[in-house]
């Protein structure tokens, strides 16, 4: 083993005054080389989104040390600014996840330190609410210390912008240069909590936050008569997955009229072991197994759970022979979209510069329907930050209006009074639309089903190819770089028409024709091919894997299934060859 590991590993055991946790940790992996070159052998990687982790002790994972270094980058950052902007100081929420309170409360320790303000929730909320508490509460950055939906082993650190989006990539470049200068974990300063609390340096924040965000939730609602006459009957079932949306995401239904939904009683514990779920993850099945024994028992229309930092949501829908399909992240973006245009078309107050904003891994079939109302798409990177710098750029230009914003992740906002993926707002929306095709004796499937036969019968598919360990990183650069080495020209049989490269830029046709993409440049590559099927390849920016994104079309539900499967298989066989060349 590398004597730089067993020297990192020598210093914490060292260390004096060590959380108990982490003192646990280090014994466990006392005899384990492999353990310490892991936990050792490199440090959290902090990108755009943050830094996302493994629990315990050592550089490479989420930890009070690694924390206050990331807050400590933040802090040095902001020292940089004028000091009526370092005074707007930082709103700060966390998760029911393990030593999520803990991590929060170090980050204004460590603020404090700094004289910098901080705004921290006085118990867990969700992502989107933090979100509207940066635009709200005026402060010029956010923390939200969260892993979303990965399992109970991991935490994260992600930080926000002034405008309530995931901090720009410019501002996070240099927060992240500032953390690398502080390497030594353990010489990075804090002010006592009690000492800041009693100085007024770190403030608590709750309910008045919480009324002015569900007061805004409650524009998102469209048909409110159809709500009181419908929906205030229709029963649903709804699961916080043991998470943030509990408390928010029920008082926000209530307000709005539905009177009549269930919740999932054992995942509305804010539980950080999840134990009904190893994957708190409402795109996996198993996520609703429990949600689906209750559907049953109370003939629910519709399934519906966001995950524990609430900015994702999924559901699944009640078939004739009363089991419950899942609905993909597309299809539930497609039928909010189709709800929302025909809505404000029908109500005269559609916008001759509407536009929605969607990733460029997300379906084509929100185009096409965007298209049909006269509405415009705007494709952006994936990440949710990029359709929050649109939504900034349009209110800042006023050269189009936002009407929907989406990744195929499960992640949607309907309203910009948030920056970033909202669950709370979306459970309102899907329920309002749930009640719309109930009240023509129809479901939420069906709904998607009248949008395939109109616009085409979209498939699609995302196959996440991991990646663990320290060569995890290695695997993946080389999977990359074999794809640009070697482009393809043909795949499962049809030809590549064109293929982008986001990380140079370049858009090239079948003949060898280049265009500039004018997009920030990413590690994604999107080869489209001549029967309109489209293949993304891009890795993960907060996990190890590489994930390989499918779409395609056909004239019927059993052709597109059909043409789907044949390319799942293609895809499989690619990421062979790849790791054997």
């Amino acid at each position: 083993m590398d004597d730089k590991i067993e020297d990192a590993y020598q210093q914490w055991t060292n260390q004096p005054n060590l959380p108990e946790n982490l003192v646990l940790d280090l014994n466990k992996m006392k005899n384990n080389s492999d353990q310490k070159k892991d936990a050792f052998g490199t440090v959290l990687s902090f990108g755009t989104a943050g830094m996302r982790g493994v629990l315990g002790a050592g550089t490479n994972r989420m930890n009070i040390y690694t924390v206050r270094q990331a807050a400590e980058g933040l802090a040095s950052f902001m020292d940089t600014l004028d000091e009526a902007t370092r005074k707007r100081g930082v709103a700060i929420s966390f998760d029911s996840r393990y030593y999520s309170k803990e991590f929060a409360h170090e980050s204004a320790k460590v603020l404090g330190y700094h004289h910098i303000p901080s705004f921290v929730f006085d118990d867990i909320r969700p992502t989107p609410e933090l979100s509207f508490a940066v635009r709200h509460l005026n402060t010029y950055a956010g923390i939200m210390i969260t892993a979303s939906h990965n399992p109970k082993q991991y935490n994260g650190f992600k930080i926000y912008g002034q405008d309530g989006g995931q901090m720009p990539p410019k501002e996070s470049d240099l927060i992240t240069s500032y953390i690398r200068k502080n390497s030594d974990l353990f010489a990075i300063n804090v002010t006592p909590e009690q000492e800041l609390r009693e100085a007024k340096i770190m403030n608590l924040i709750g309910e008045a936050v919480d009324q002015a965000y569900l007061e805004k939730v409650q524009t998102v609602n469209i048909d409110h008569d159809l709500i009181k006459n419908v929906g205030a009957n229709m029963k649903f079932v709804y699961s916080p997955l043991h998470g943030t949306g509990k408390i928010i995401a029920r008082r926000a239904l209530e307000a709005a009229g539905f009177k009549n939904y269930v919740v999932v009683p054992e995942q509305t514990i804010a539980d950080p072991e999840f134990p009904t779920t190893p994957f708190p993850n409402p795109e996996f099945p198993q996520a609703f197994d429990l949600a689906r024994e209750l559907g049953k028992k109370v003939s629910a229309d519709v399934l519906i759970a966001s995950d524990p930092d609430a900015d994702r949501l999924g559901c699944a829908v009640r078939q004739p022979d009363g089991d419950y399909t899942l609905l993909s992240g597309n299809q539930i973006a497609s039928v909010l979209l189709n709800y929302i245009l025909a809505a404000k078309k029908k109500a005269g107050d559609l916008p001759a510069d509407g536009t929605i904003v969607k990733s460029i891994v997300s379906t084509d079939l929100a185009p096409k329907i965007a298209a049909s109302y006269g509405v415009a798409t705007n494709n952006v990177l994936t990440g949710f930050k990029f359709i929050a710098e649109a939504i900034h750029h349009y209110e800042t230009e006023h050269d189009h209006t936002f009407l929907f914003g989406f990744e195929e992740s499960f992640g949607y906002l309907i309203k910009p009074f948030v920056r970033d993926k909202d669950a709370i707002q979306t459970v309102l929306l899907l329920a309002e639309v749930a009640a719309y095709y109930k009240s023509q004796g129809k479901t939420l499937y069906d709904g998607v089903q009248e949008m395939f036969q109109k616009y085409g019968y979209y498939a699609e598919k995302t196959i996440a190819k991991e990646f663990d360990g320290l060569d995890g990183k290695d695997k993946m650069a080389h999977i990359m770089s074999e794809l640009r080495d070697n482009p393809l020209t043909e795949f499962n049989g049809h030809k590549v028409l064109s293929h982008a490269d986001y990380q140079s830029s370049e858009l090239t046709d079948q003949d060898g024709k280049r265009t500039i993409i004018d997009l920030p440049k990413s590690n994604v590559l999107k080869y489209w091919l001549d029967d309109e099927t489209w293949l993304a390849v891009r890795p993960s920016g907060t996990e190890p894997k590489v994930k390989f994104y499918l779409e395609v079309d056909d004239k019927s539900q059993g052709a597109a299934d059909q043409k789907l499967a044949g390319y799942v298989d293609a895809v499989d066989k690619m990421i062979d060859k790849l790791m054997n060349n």
